[in-house]
């Protein structure tokens, strides 16, 4: 297939991407690289650089793409409080334009990156797709709010749609792993410990309702949630818009992953409890079950010390690489 990927300079977007192409489709990518990297877009790839809203139209006038995967989006929690009109014009908006471009050039089928953010603080877990949503903050309102948009196209128009929900990814494929310059992810700002970028791993609340006292979150290996993006891709229906979650239906409390990186890293990785963050719930799973049941989706990197294996290697290329590359 003839294929548009949004964002592909991200962590998830170029993963997918590379999975794309070794599937054998034809990958066109379009990215503003302002959180992303120009050397994870797979060297595959074409590359249009610039903002989807304005190059989104241009490049599906171009006729015969078959598919849009959409990852392009602001994403972080605390930056959408602070900075709601980023999120709602450059999520929301980017995505209406994104959108009238398919319906104008006969694109039918989308696969949208969503996030379980959308459900805000669930009453239980883990969390599955018939639960309500009411997101706590300006990101997960967005995409929701996308989530929306999606289902009206859908009907109004005949796009084959699914929206995948889904909360902690991590781990590396090849060489395309998490490299933020903002990073706010726990598995690898606990590997940046263990290379010595930074002093200790900060625990927020070991007073929790669960078995350790920490908070507890599920993981998904960036490899199995590229699948995910696959199935969605192969099986969209014409006018019809799913929503899947991806989810480990098990999580990791924070205390379990410093001991799995400790493991892997042979790092003794200090760690500090400090007070509560004001929003964090106790405990976050989303349940996989609809998704496995309906397009056979099947994890096989679920295991915790794997995906910080996987992690821990590509933190320490990205080291190596920083480390040898010429000063001044």
């Amino acid at each position: 297939m003839k294929l548009l990927v949004t964002g592909a300079a991200g962590y998830v977007g170029s993963v997918c991407a590379a999975v794309l192409l070794e599937h054998g489709h034809d990958v066109t990518v379009i990215d503003n690289l302002s959180t992303g990297n120009r050397e994870a877009i797979p060297s595959g790839a074409r590359f249009v650089e610039g903002d989807v809203k304005d190059c989104v139209d241009s490049v599906l006038s171009e006729g015969n793409f078959d598919a849009v995967l959409h990852f392009a989006a602001r994403s972080l929690v605390g930056e959408s409080v602070e900075m709601p009109e980023e999120y709602w014009h450059g999520n929301v908006a980017t995505t209406l334009a994104l959108l009238d471009s398919m319906v104008a050039h006969n694109v039918s089928n989308l696969v949208f990156s969503s996030t379980a953010a959308t459900y805000g603080e669930p009453a239980s877990v883990p969390i599955t797709e018939d639960f309500p949503t009411a997101p706590t903050n300006p990101y997960g309102a967005t995409k929701l709010s996308i989530d929306y948009a999606i289902t009206s196209y859908a009907h109004a128009h005949g796009i084959g749609a699914t929206s995948l929900r889904y909360f902690n990814v991590a781990g590396a494929y090849g060489s395309i792993g998490e490299n933020r310059e903002i990073e706010t992810h726990l598995i690898p700002l606990i590997l940046q410990v263990a290379l010595g970028h930074r002093e200790k791993i900060f625990i927020f609340g070991d007073d929790w309702p669960t078995a350790d006292g920490t908070a507890v979150r599920d993981y998904i290996h960036i490899r199995d949630l590229a699948d995910a993006h696959l199935l969605a891709l192969e099986s969209n229906e014409p006018g019809t818009h799913r929503i899947y979650n991806l989810g480990s239906d098990d999580g990791y409390s924070v205390k379990q992953v410093i001991e799995a990186c400790r493991t892997v890293t042979g790092h003794p990785i200090p760690a500090e409890v400090a007070p509560r963050r004001a929003g964090d719930p106790a405990v976050l799973i989303a349940s996989s079950e609809k998704i496995m049941r309906e397009l056979h989706w099947n994890p096989t990197r679920t295991d915790l010390n794997t995906i910080v294996r996987d992690a821990w290697e590509f933190t320490r290329q990205l080291g190596e690489r920083a480390h040898s590359a010429p000063r001044g």
